[in-house]
C-alpha cells in the first residue's frame, strides 16, 4: 500500500508539473495521466474517469455549442456592437467594462461555465470590432478578463461559485454554520470583489498592452432575423432556468445541455455537423476532465487529507499573532488547491477548520471564510476549471495564463490579504 501511495504521489506531482510548465499539450498530459493511472490500477475507473461524467464537463461541452450558434445567426456581433459604443474609448475602459461585465453576471446566473459560454463570443465580437487580432495582446486580455473576472471574482457572491456551495454545505454538515447571502457579500465583496477587480484590470492592461481603434457609432441596427429571434428565446429561457434552478432542481449542466441538442437538431436547430465538430474544442474538454479526474483521484487515494494535515503541523499558527494566523490559513488553501483544484479546497479544508481555529485562537466562522481567499485565487491555471475553459475558448497561451495568475496572486498574498484581514476585524469576525 505504501509503495503504492507513493507511485499515486508521484504521478499527481507530475501531472501538474506538466501542467505548469507547459512542456506538453494540456491535453495530452491529460490522457497520460488517465493511461498511467489506469495501467497502474491506483483508482477504480468510475473515480479516475469521474470528470466524464460530471455536469462542469458538460456545461463546458454545452457552452462551446451555445457559443458557436451565438456566433452562426449574428447574435454576439449585435449584442458587441451595442457594447462598443460604451466600452471603446481607452483600452483600461474597454478591458474594465468586461471585468465589470462578467462580475456583474453572476449577480443573477449562478453557473460560472455558463457565464462564459455566454460572454465568450460576445467578448471576442467585441475584440473583432475594435482591431484586436486573433492571437494579438488584447485579444488575449480580453479573454483572460473573462475567465479570471468570471471565476474569481464571483467567489465573493455566495451561490455564484462552485466552491462556495462546496464550503457551505460541508460547513453545515460539520459545524451546524450557517451562512447568509448578505453577510457573506459583505464580508467579500469589497476586497475579493471590487479591490480584486481592480487589480485584475490594472493586471490586464500592464501586462497585455493594446490600442484598440476607435468604434464609430454603428448605424441603425437591423431587424433581427428569424434565427436571432429563436436562439434569443432559446437564450432567454435558458438563462431563466440557471437563474431559477434552486427552485426546479435541474442542475444548470443539463439544462445547457438540453438547449446544445436543441441548436443541433436537423431543421430547427442552428449547427451542422461540421459545425459542431469545428465549434467544440475537445482539447479543453479533455483537460477539464483531466482536472476533474485528478481531484477525485487525490480524495480517493487519501493523498489529499495526508497533505492537509502534514502542512497543518508545519502551519506558524499563533494566538498572539492573529494576522500572521489568518495569513497561514489563506496560505494553506492556496497549497491545497495544488493537488486537489479550487472545487476540491473546501471539502478538504473545512474538516480542519475546528483544530485550525484552536491552534490559531481565529474564531471558526473567521477561519472558514479564509479559505475562500485561498481557493479564489489559483496560482496556476488548472487549479480552476473555468478559468481553462476560457482559455480554450479564446484560444490563449498556457504562459499567458500563468503570468495573469502570478501577477494576481502576488498583489493578493502581499496586498490584499492584510487588507482582507481589516476588514474581518472591522466587521467583528475576528476579535480586535
Amino acid at each position: 500500500m505504501m509503495e503504492e501511495a507513493w507511485t499515486g504521489a508521484a504521478l499527481v506531482a507530475l501531472t501538474i508539473g506538466l501542467w505548469a510548465t507547459a512542456r506538453l499539450p494540456e491535453y495530452l498530459v491529460a490522457l497520460l495521466f488517465f493511461a498511467a493511472a489506469a495501467i497502474l490500477r491506483l483508482a477504480p475507473p468510475d473515480i479516475l474517469f469521474s470528470g466524464f461524467s460530471s455536469a462542469a464537463f458538460w456545461l463546458v461541452l454545452s457552452g462551446f455549442v451555445l457559443g458557436t450558434a451565438i456566433r452562426k445567426v449574428g447574435l454576439a456581433d449585435r449584442i458587441a456592437r451595442t457594447l462598443a459604443i460604451h466600452l471603446a474609448g481607452s483600452w483600461p475602459r474597454l478591458v474594465g467594462g468586461v471585468v465589470l461585465l462578467s462580475y456583474a453576471l453572476a449577480f443573477v446566473m449562478p453557473s460560472n461555465m455558463g457565464r462564459i459560454a455566454l460572454l465568450m463570443p460576445i467578448v471576442m465580437a467585441l475584440a473583432e470590432r475594435a482591431g484586436l487580432a486573433e492571437g494579438s495582446r488584447g485579444r488575449i486580455a480580453l479573454a483572460l478578463a473573462v475567465g479570471f473576472g468570471t471565476f474569481q471574482l464571483s467567489a465573493s457572491i455566495l451561490p455564484a461559485n462552485a466552491p462556495n456551495l462546496v464550503m457551505v454545505g460541508a460547513a453545515e454538515s460539520a459545524f451546524g454554520v450557517h451562512l447568509s447571502y448578505l453577510p457573506y457579500l459583505l464580508l467579500h465583496a469589497p476586497v475579493l470583489g471590487v479591490l480584486k477587480g481592480l487589480a485584475l484590470v490594472a493586471c490586464l492592461c500592464l501586462l497585455f498592452p493594446a490600442r484598440p481603434r476607435p468604434i464609430e457609432a454603428p448605424p441603425p441596427a437591423e431587424a433581427l432575423s428569424r434565427d436571432e429571434k429563436r436562439l434569443g428565446s432559446l437564450l432567454i429561457a435558458t438563462l431563466a432556468l440557471w437563474m431559477s434552478d434552486a427552485v426546479h432542481g435541474v442542475s444548470p449542466a443539463w439544462i445547457g445541455l438540453a438547449a446544445a441538442c436543441l441548436c443541433l437538431l436537423p431543421r430547427i436547430g442552428f449547427l451542422n455537423g461540421e459545425e459542431f465538430a469545428a465549434g467544440v474544442n475537445v482539447r479543453t474538454c479533455i483537460h477539464v476532465a483531466g482536472i476533474l479526474g485528478l481531484a477525485a483521484f487525490v480524495s480517493h487515494s487519501g493523498l489529499g487529507s495526508v497533505m492537509g494535515e502534514w502542512l497543518l503541523r508545519i502551519l506558524p499558527l499563533d494566538p498572539a499573532r492573529p494576522g500572521n494566523s489568518f495569513g497561514a490559513l489563506v496560505g494553506l488553501a492556496s497549497a491545497l488547491n495544488f493537488a486537489v483544484t479550487a472545487n476540491g479546497v473546501p471539502a478538504l479544508f473545512t474538516p480542519l477548520a475546528q483544530s485550525l481555529a484552536d491552534a490559531s485562537g481565529l474564531p471558526l466562522p473567521a477561519v472558514l471564510m479564509a479559505q475562500v481567499i485561498g481557493y479564489a485565487t489559483p496560482l496556476l491555471p488548472y487549479q480552476a476549471a473555468p478559468i481553462v475553459v476560457a482559455m480554450g475558448m479564446g484560444q490563449v497561451a498556457a504562459r499567458d495564463g500563468i503570468r495573469l495568475c502570478l501577477a494576481l496572486a502576488a498583489i493578493t498574498f502581499l496586498l490584499l490579504v492584510p487588507l482582507d484581514h481589516g476588514w474581518f476585524v472591522l466587521l467583528g469576525w475576528i476579535p480586535r
